[in-house]
């Protein structure tokens, strides 16, 4: 209720953009200008001085959008807030759109606006397993076998007995340029790596790595004891995918990967998640229609 009392209108919502914009006030980025006038319908601000418009919706995801900026601002606070996560369906529920594909496009939007490209590897010790998400249980034999599964890289930082940040990857296999190409972009050179003994690892200390590979027959004969910060994560996300998803096209995998890592991520920080979304927290270019619905085997 003090979300919606804040932002009860446009004007409320341009003028917090402009906040986030200009912290220290209204600077025209021509002639540096203090002095404006507000153009609300078209989300401008004009310089009085020079007369150059700026948007304030510009870089993030509601640029260009004619749908109503309380929208965009309820839609990312649920998204953000909301901890299982939201479907399209919902949202439209919540929202009261008309039109189920306005509501899908806000969503993926905002799912889009979860990875930030400045955003820091994983440091310190860190467990690396993977998973298979997907397809059918029947007539499946084990091990890293697809079977219509897609395969899913996992790395998440070791704090004590809990888990710190976390990466996922949609990988196209299991051999070892995949896993390499996985750990050294999410994880420092010189961490402290843990895995199972599966020899798709074997490259990674001569990539700089202190690794430290666990076998599970001899010492761990109860795979859930071995690499336990990366089981949980696994059995967390199957579960989040099959309850609030029920099933995800390969083609889009990554995508919800990227939001449960978001979600894992700024579980404790609901309101730096809220800014992220509305793309208000770093450079994030917004993502286009063509490209939320231009197929990909795996986003970057």
């Amino acid at each position: 209720m003090d979300f919606q009392r804040r932002f009860a209108d446009e004007g409320a919502c341009l003028e917090y953009l402009a906040a986030c914009r200009w912290p220290g006030g209204f600077c025209c980025p021509a002639c540096g200008g203090e002095r404006a006038w507000v153009l609300g319908r078209r989300h401008l601000w004009e310089c009085a001085e020079c007369g150059v418009q700026t948007s304030v919706t510009a870089g993030t995801v509601m640029h260009g959008t004619r749908t109503p900026l309380t929208l965009w601002f309820w839609a990312a606070y649920l998204v953000a807030t909301h901890t299982p996560g939201m479907s399209a369906v919902q949202l439209q529920r919540q929202l009261g759109i008309s039109r189920y594909e306005t509501a899908w496009l806000i969503l993926q939007k905002l799912r889009r606006a979860m990875v930030a490209p400045e955003r820091e590897p994983l440091e310190g010790e860190v467990e690396i397993d993977e998973t298979l998400v997907g397809g059918r249980h029947s007539e499946r034999t084990g091990g890293r076998q697809r079977e219509g599964k897609s395969l899913v890289a996992i790395a998440v930082e070791v704090r004590g007995r809990g888990s710190g940040r976390l990466r996922l990857m949609h990988l196209p296999d299991a051999t070892g340029p995949s896993l390499e190409a996985f750990v050294t972009a999410s994880v420092t050179r010189g961490a402290i790596v843990h895995t199972d003994g599966f020899t798709g690892y074997n490259g990674l200390r001569g990539l700089g790595y202190d690794h430290r590979p666990i076998k599970q027959r001899r010492r761990f004969p109860d795979e859930r004891k071995l690499l336990p910060l990366a089981h949980r994560a696994t059995s967390n996300l199957k579960t989040w995918l099959q309850g609030t998803h029920r099933s995800v096209s390969p083609e889009h995998l990554q995508v919800y990967l990227d939001e449960f890592v978001f979600r894992h991520n700024r579980r404790r920080t609901p309101h730096a998640a809220f800014q992220t979304l509305l793309g208000l927290a770093g450079a994030h270019p917004p993502s286009t229609y063509r490209e939320i619905t231009t197929p990909t085997s795996r986003a970057a």
